[in-house]
């Protein structure tokens, strides 16, 4: 099995920052695709940013130059660096990841999602 465990979420004021990262473990032969995703109540979880295996990157029209996702192969771990908070960054946070991993049946191919991490932006 796979695990994905957030880190870093917490309580900023508007126009702080907060570095969130997400690191895999278990039985990986490969990560693929990795991203955040948000997640606000009454909303539906939408996408933040993700991030190719080759590091072609993608971001929200509303976190473009202010957030910026990277990630660290070596150490099968994923961040989200966000800048310039707004009110509306409000969410749980939620890493996911495209996984290429192993079992005894051999190589199998899925999609995970960590647990989430709640930040918050009081204005």
């Amino acid at each position: 099995q796979v695990e994905l465990v957030e880190s870093g979420g917490g309580l900023v004021q508007a126009g702080g920052s907060l570095r969130l990262s997400c690191v895999a473990s278990g039985n990986i032969i490969s990560l693929n695709a990795m991203g955040w995703y948000r997640q606000s109540p009454g909303k539906q979880r939408e996408l933040v940013a993700t991030s190719t295996s080759g590091g072609s990157t993608k971001y929200a029209d509303s976190v473009k130059g202010r957030f910026t996702i990277s990630r660290d192969n070596a150490k099968n771990t994923v961040y989200l660096q966000m800048n310039s908070l707004r009110p509306e960054d409000t969410a749980v946070y939620f890493c996911n990841a495209g996984v290429t991993g192993w079992r005894y049946t051999g190589p199998y191919d899925a999609n995970y999602w960590g647990q989430g991490t709640q930040v918050t932006v009081s204005s």
